[in-house]
Order: structure tokens, then C-alpha cells, then sequence
């Protein structure tokens, strides 16, 4: 996703020369390209993610289009309060870009861990909320939150991520049903959608088609295609690598409390980090973290077989 990302901020500051980006002393060698062509839209303002939201805040009123990168949970945390006056209060066009979100940097402890970021930046009102799954959606995104005219998020994963498997449109605010099939649906938001449709092809193999909709974005919500799909599944599973708190589960199940009786299905799972406040110590690899969690191909694939089988009452 971050080559993508970069690839895709080059082709916004050829196109727009209101583009600037400011880095919190992150990013060596990913942004080195960018850098080069556009050394006066190229700002390091060091490890001070307040001072850089602060710093965007000033450009935005100036005319800019400022991004801002980060990692995650410092961005998001630390500058809270920053991005919750400076840019929704006055509804200012920056993209707040988080890197590593989730558990990309499980390995360097719980400073790292990214659980809450997508609840933190869903709280502040005006802000566009997006979590892509791959590097395709992260280059289609990004210039239709660059165009906009209020902040943003953009959660960034790490390297290596394939394509979202889907021929479905890349619009913010707007979900992709990257699967269709029956009595059960898969709904996803971030990187996990990549085990969640290898977990459902591996069903379809079997004779157990099941729908899969991913959420690249999680505010505003697209409520419609929840709807299509909550009239027709016996049993929604949410699977994302989140806190259980303000993230895509929080998101369904509100919608599910104010839904038509018919469009609320008999079983909603979820699939993540928990129970409650569950915090992961240790130094544990990404791939472990998404182990324990049963955000596997291996462990989806059992999930969906057992939601298949057992009948709604």
C-alpha cells in the first residue's frame, strides 16, 4: 500500500501544485521520488505530530492541499486534539495519512498498535473516515479525498498487499460487494478482505457460496448496500483488525438497532481483536497477531462453514 500511496502522491502533485506533503519524520526512501521533482512541497517537521497538524492547518487556509503522514496511532492519538479543532472544526481539505494501521507494527509493542484510530478519527464530525484493503483502492482514493473540501483519514497498511479481488467501482463512500452468493455475508473493512475472499473462495469450491462486502470507507457509511445484503444473509460476519469498539462492528450494529425487522438477520459474528478490552503484549509478528485473532484464510474458511450449517432460531 505505501509504494502505491507514493506512487499515487507523485501523480497528485504533477497534476495539482496546491499538493503538499508534510511527514513526521517518516518515510526515508518511500518518498525519496517525490521529494526530488517537488523539493518546495516536501516538508519533514520531525517527531512532532501536533506541530504537523497544526503546520497543515495553516497551509489549508492558504489555499494548499496539504497531506500529512504519519505512523497511526501516534497521528492519531497524540494529535487528536489538533485534528479534532484545526481541521473539523474548520473543515479544512487535509488528508490525515495514517502508516501502519491495525497491527502492521505489532512487533514494536503496544506504542505501535493502531486499534483505535479509525474510532478516534470517526468521533470528529466532517471527517471522511477510510481504511482500503490494497494498493489499488489507496490509488483511487486518495485523489477523491484530495478533491474534497473538508479532512480526511487514510489508513495505510504496509508493503506487499495484493489488489482487492473485485471489478466493483473504488468510490469513497461507497462499498464493494467483492463476492455474491448466500445465506451468509463477510463484511470487511482494510487489508483483511484479502483472507476473507480466499476463506471464500475456498467456500465456493464447496458448494457454499457466501457474499463478501468490503468497506473501504467508514464514514459515510453505505448503508444501501448493507441493507442488500442484511435482506438476504441469515448471518453477517464482521472481520476486521480493529478494536471491538468504533470500528466496522460498532458501525453495523447501529445501523442493525434503527433497521426494518426484515432487513436484521438472525446472527451477527465478529471476528477481530478481543474480548472487550483485550491489549496484545509482547512483541508478537503482524501474521501472528492476525493468527490469534482467527483472521486467517484457514481459520475464515471454518467460520463461514460453521455459520453455513448452523440454522437461524
Amino acid at each position: 500500500m505505501r509504494r502505491a500511496f507514493s506512487e499515487a502522491l507523485i501523480q497528485l502533485g504533477r497534476s495539482d501544485p496546491r499538493v503538499i506533503f508534510l511527514t513526521g519524520d517518516l518515510g526515508y526512501q518511500v518518498f525519496d521520488a517525490f521529494r526530488e521533482e517537488f523539493p518546495t512541497r516536501y516538508l519533514n517537521v520531525g517527531v512532532a505530530e501536533a506541530q504537523l497538524v497544526n503546520c497543515a492547518a495553516g497551509l489549508a487556509l492558504e489555499g494548499w492541499r496539504p497531506l500529512i503522514y504519519s505512523i497511526a496511532s501516534f497521528l492519531t492519538g497524540r494529535a487528536f486534539e489538533q485534528i479534532r479543532l484545526a481541521l473539523g472544526y474548520h473543515r479544512l481539505p487535509v488528508v490525515v495519512v495514517g502508516a501502519g494501521g491495525g497491527y502492521s507494527y505489532a512487533q514494536s509493542g503496544v506504542t505501535h498498535h493502531a486499534q483505535e484510530d479509525l474510532a478516534l478519527m470517526s468521533l470528529i464530525p466532517g471527517l471522511t473516515v477510510t481504511c482500503p484493503g490494497g494498493p489499488d483502492e489507496i490509488s483511487a482514493l486518495l485523489p477523491q479525498l484530495v478533491r474534497q473540501d473538508g479532512p480526511s483519514y487514510l489508513r495505510i497498511g504496509r508493503f506487499g498487499e495484493p489488489p482487492v479481488p473485485s471489478s466493483a467501482p473504488i468510490t469513497v463512500g461507497r462499498g464493494r460487494r467483492v463476492r455474491s452468493g448466500e445465506r451468509v455475508a463477510f463484511l470487511t473493512t482494510g487489508s483483511v478482505v484479502i483472507p476473507v475472499t480466499r476463506a471464500a473462495d475456498g467456500l465456493a469450491a464447496e458448494g457454499r457460496a457466501v457474499t463478501v462486502c468490503h468497506f473501504h470507507t467508514l464514514r459515510p457509511f453505505d448503508e444501501a448496500l448493507l441493507a442488500e445484503v442484511a435482506a438476504h444473509a441469515e448471518t453477517l460476519i464482521v472481520v476486521e483488525d480493529h478494536g471491538l469498539r468504533g470500528g466496522l462492528r460498532d458501525t453495523v450494529t447501529r445501523w442493525l438497532v434503527t433497521a426494518p425487522p426484515h432487513l436484521a438477520p438472525n446472527r451477527l459474528r465478529m471476528i477481530g481483536v478481543g474480548p472487550g478490552d483485550t491489549v496484545i503484549l509482547g512483541n508478537p509478528t503482524p501474521d501472528e497477531v492476525m493468527r490469534r485473532c482467527g483472521i486467517t484464510a484457514e481459520a475464515l474458511t471454518e467460520t463461514g462453514r460453521s455459520a453455513w450449517t448452523a440454522r437461524p432460531g
